[in-house]
């Protein structure tokens, strides 16, 4: 701890990402992204792109990109608001719509932890809704006074589903309170709450390019709401940087939105070698969490997560592991292609069969 440092900057417990190791060459299955490359179309894009008027500033208002993605939410562009990656428009929404002196926020006990991370940068009261024993978010919870609420759908690292119509009592519930329905993985198998943003102007649908349109490296995010929230994100992000994406991620994340037939054709591609993954997870006797994202949740009964997850780095494979209590018996696995899935099943049967146990079911 330094003696220069803010008492703020001295309180804080940063968000710990997924491990980005240099040392060797793994199987990475950890921070859940897209086995696949971008469109063609993208690279082109920002090849492009890369040219003398980079020397200019970006467009800061990203009116293109936002109109792009108007269109391809069915919304207006003035209801679209642009971010550099999901995680700052999650930064922003909770300077914007939640406040230190308002009731706490409401978030599930297992999700994203940077929900948690945010609430102490800024200050906000939090309150955590346990999970069921299924790990399913038992949204009933969620009509109590609050200042806010944040719901991840797919919840990760659970990867479990709330379908989407189920949302509308949480809405009606919390009328004068912002909800944030936090859609990073919602490609990969369920239906996205956009359509509920015209009825509910207290909804914030965030939505990032980096996992099913393969754009983790590119950092771009779209929030969806009314045009109230969207002028709430916009005063602050402008009162912290004007101009936080940049022409190359403009012109790639443009693209993105016009190849939809190679986006359909990758997030099938994840969906089908998942439930083949989740298939044999289970017959090496995983209890899998039922996935809607582009990860899996898994758990032996016989074998402690700990050992697994250092058994398969050692030998190249790169899962997620959270010491964290109710979840310290599961791995989360990202999905990659098929032959990097088929490794990471060889793998992990030899690390089971090495720990002295069975490695079928």
């Amino acid at each position: 701890m330094s003696k220069f440092w803010s008492p703020l900057a001295a309180s804080l417990i940063p968000y710990v990402p997924g491990e980005q190791p240099k040392d060797q060459t793994y199987v990475k299955l950890n921070t859940n992204e897209n086995p696949y490359p971008p469109s063609p179309l993208v690279l082109n894009a920002i090849k492009d792109a890369a040219n003398g008027d980079l020397r200019l500033y970006p467009d800061p208002t990203c009116s293109a990109l936002a109109e792009k993605a108007a269109a391809y939410y069915g919304v207006q562009p003035n209801q679209v608001f642009i971010g550099n990656g999901s995680d700052e428009i999650l930064a922003f929404a909770f300077a914007a719509f939640f406040s230190p002196s308002n009731r706490p926020i409401l978030f599930p006990d297992i999700t994203y932890s940077f929900y948690k991370v945010y609430a102490a940068l800024y200050g906000i009261p939090y309150k955590t809704v346990p999970l069921d024993e299924e790990f399913r978010v038992p949204l009933d919870a969620f009509d109590e006074p609050n200042g806010g609420i944040v719901l991840p759908n797919p919840n990760a690292p659970t990867a479990r589903y709330i379908e989407t119509e189920r949302f509308r009592g949480v809405l009606d519930w919390n009328s004068d309170s912002v909800m944030i329905l936090d859609e990073a993985y919602i490609d990969f198998g369920g239906k996205s709450g956009v359509e509920l943003v015209a009825e509910f102007p207290n909804l914030l649908v965030v939505h990032t390019l980096s996992k099913s349109r393969s754009l983790a490296g590119l950092r771009v995010g779209v929030a969806i709401g009314h045009p109230d929230l969207i002028e709430g994100l916009n005063r602050v992000k402008n009162s912290f940087n004007s101009y936080t994406i940049d022409r190359l991620a403009l012109a790639g994340a443009a693209a993105a939105f016009d190849d939809r037939a190679y986006f359909e054709e990758t997030t099938r591609k994840v969906i089908a070698t998942r439930e083949r993954t989740d298939a044999g997870l289970k017959q090496l006797g995983f209890r899998v969490i039922d996935s809607s994202a582009n990860f899996l949740f898994a758990e032996h009964p016989d074998h402690p997560a700990a050992g697994i997850f250092q058994g398969l780095k050692q030998r190249g494979v790169l899962v997620r592991y959270f010491n964290q209590p109710r979840i310290d018996n599961f791995i989360r696995i990202s999905i990659g292609t098929d032959a990097e899935m088929d490794t990471f099943l060889r793998t992990l049967e030899d690390v089971l069969r090495q720990d002295g146990g069975s490695a079928e079911a």
